[in-house]
């Protein structure tokens, strides 16, 4: 076969739209910027994308992991890619012998730009408990019953969180401190589409909200504006926050690999979280707690800073307050209270600085969770206070990163 008249197949990388649950970590990711979406898919441009798969392992729920050989003269368009609603089949194989097989890109693997250091692990710390993942899906969900919704914020705060108890009886749902759950709306979007997935943070240890129950919590805020502060009504938020005692809910996951907690009883937990960015933190918490109360050592330390605007807005602010100083070291920060100079998370890690630092020196796993937001100020904490330490943050950072000692979910 003549080099002109040779088919070149292309390993093109595409992203499945009934599981992908928008989280936008796999575009922030991309090293080419060839990862782009519009109101409802997230798609791979086949002129930008190398292959490198450094989107693959931090995505979630593992929708961006999928790629199908096809010529590249057949590549699926963006356009094509934004009208799905699910993967095409993969196309059967040219008869003819390619002569060669490319990732997506015009790059060949040697020529391919290396992927710069992520900022959060892409792999679970090396104790932490094998998770289940994926085993329902938006079109084979689990049915599970609201078995409690309570308001955490006080009744006259502005923002409504709240303590979702969902119950799946019977049913096979493991879950770990740190995985998360797909929330499936019901009805239509404007476009007369099925709404696509939510996802939520679990807020329960792994053997249940209540223990030994076959069941879990969630913290749902209810959205009523966007991060400008334009009114908006949160489709999957507001559906929560609204169910009933007794009412059922379509449920996929469990999703999540990496952001998981470390189960040797040494390590340290230094949790960084604001507003329902807290549910990760309760579980873990929480899973300590129980292990404690069995008289299971753990000599590992639990360092948590926690932001809101106000006490009133703070999920589990009671409960918190509850827990002694010997077994959680708790800094609350408010930035709206009356008559008091306005504190973030980071204010209150630097205070700290001496604990945390010396907890850095140690075998300490970071978890943040949150507003996006906050994570400059965050990094730029934890880089003075290692400086003031004579550390070295950025090379610790990386070094945290490659241990799966560094996990960060924010949005």
């Amino acid at each position: 076969m003549n080099a002109s008249d040779s088919i070149i197949l292309l390993r093109q990388h595409l992203i499945d739209p009934e599981i992908c649950i928008r989280c936008n970590t796999c575009e922030e990711t991309c090293p080419v910027d060839a990862i782009t979406h519009d109101s409802r898919n997230y798609v791979v441009d086949a002129d930008k994308c190398n292959g490198c798969e450094a989107c693959v392992s931090p995505c979630p729920t593992g929708s961006i992991d999928h790629w199908h050989v096809v010529p590249k003269t057949q590549a699926y368009s963006l356009q094509e890619q934004f009208g799905w609603d699910e993967l095409p089949p993969q196309q059967a194989a040219p008869l003819e012998t390619p002569d060669a097989i490319r990732p997506s890109g015009n790059a060949l693997p040697g020529e391919m730009p290396a992927a710069p250091s992520a900022s959060s692990s892409t792999h679970a710390p090396w104790s932490a408990a094998h998770p289940y993942l994926n085993l329902y899906s938006l079109k084979e969900p689990v049915t599970a019953t609201v078995a409690g919704n309570f308001r955490l914020t006080a009744e006259d705060a502005e923002s409504d969180i709240r303590h979702l108890v969902l119950d799946f009886g019977t049913q096979f749902f493991p879950l770990l401190e740190g995985q998360s759950i797909g929330i499936i709306a019901p009805g239509t979007d404007a476009a007369g589409k099925p709404h696509y997935l939510r996802m939520y943070s679990v807020a329960s240890p792994r053997d249940g909200e209540r223990e030994g129950y076959n069941n879990l919590s969630l913290t749902v805020k209810r959205v009523v504006q966007d991060h400008e502060g334009n009114a908006v009504r949160g489709v999957a938020s507001n559906y929560l926050c609204d169910l009933q005692k007794g009412d059922t809910v379509q449920v996929s996951g469990p999703f999540g690999a990496n952001y998981l907690m470390p189960n040797h009883a040494n390590a340290h937990l230094l949790m960084i979280c604001t507003g329902t960015g807290s549910a990760p933190m309760r579980a873990m918490t929480e899973h300590r707690r129980r292990q404690t109360a069995k008289a299971q050592a753990q000599s590992g330390k639990l360092m948590l800073f926690f932001g809101a605007r106000k006490p009133e807005e703070l999920p589990y602010f009671g409960p918190l307050r509850k827990l002694p100083q010997e077994f959680i070291d708790i800094h609350l920060a408010f930035s709206r209270v009356p008559d008091q100079p306005r504190a973030w998370v980071q204010d209150k890690i630097r205070e700290a600085g001496p604990a945390v630092s010396q907890l850095l020196r140690e075998d300490t796993y970071i978890y943040i969770c949150g507003l996006k937001g906050m994570e400059t100020g965050v990094m730029e904490a934890l880089r003075d206070i290692c400086k003031e330490a004579g550390m070295d943050w950025p090379s610790l950072h990386q070094q945290m990163v490659k241990q799966g000692r560094f996990h960060v979910e924010t949005y």
